[in-house]
């Protein structure tokens, strides 16, 4: 399995006492396959993807990314696992307004001091996986809202990560591109190998996730119906 969390709670501090976040959450995500969280706003699931990419460490409970525990890793070394190991999809793409689409790859790569010509190749390779060979010289104001998402995913691809952890992808689309971006997420997890973990409020598409898990009040249901 390339991801797991097991018996993980955190808390906020909330006035005099504490607020609940995620309580007693165990998920297993195995290689190759998409973990579908589902569940309104507030019930936990940014919260549950904040853990698993450790940026915020848990009151009890393990996260194991790509085989490494993470509770006794410090800071700088998350901040390393998070760059090599862990892919994340904003909800927002936040592109950069004056790079291209090929350099949006690129300086994800460049940060681990990878060379030039080999960073140039595989963002091109990233690209044409996501259906953009036509679009890689264009800049996001010359853009679709799915063309800018599938630069997000591919940037969140660059560095080959073992975990994909995805919020909201389609939040900002219509029901068409929304559609189209699940299931290019679903094709890549499989063709990547990567243990993805999506979380959304919409149940529609959902019919090829591996598993669909409903989330409320910060407890993570059973498999839940798509």
């Amino acid at each position: 399995m390339t991801l797991l969390l097991d018996a993980v709670t955190l808390t906020y501090p909330d006035g005099d006492s504490r607020l609940t976040a995620l309580d007693d959450v165990s998920l297993e995500v195995p290689a190759g396959t998409m973990t579908a969280i589902v569940g309104p706003s507030g019930s936990g699931k940014s919260s549950l993807l904040a853990v698993a990419a450790t940026l915020v460490t848990p009151d009890r409970g393990r996260v194991v990314v790509d085989g490494t525990p993470t509770r006794e890793l410090s800071p700088a070394q998350k901040s390393a696992l998070r760059r090599v190991r862990v892919g994340i999809v904003f909800q927002q793409p936040n592109l950069l307004p004056a790079l291209t689409s090929t350099e949006q790859l690129q300086v994800m790569a460049h940060l681990d001091g990878r060379k030039p010509r080999q960073v140039r190749a595989r963002a091109r390779e990233l690209l044409h996986a996501v259906g953009l060979d036509d679009k890689v010289d264009r800049r996001p104001h010359q853009l679709s809202g799915g063309q800018r998402q599938r630069v997000n995913i591919a940037r969140a691809l660059m560095n080959e990560p073992a975990v994909l952890l995805v919020d909201e992808p389609t939040s900002a689309l219509d029901h068409e591109r929304g559609a189209a971006i699940l299931d290019l997420l679903v094709r890549l997890t499989r063709e990547r190998g990567t243990a993805t973990v999506l979380v959304t409020h919409d149940r529609a598409h959902l019919a090829e996730a591996d598993q669909v898990r409903a989330m409320a009040d910060g407890r993570l249901d059973t498999q839940a119906p798509a």
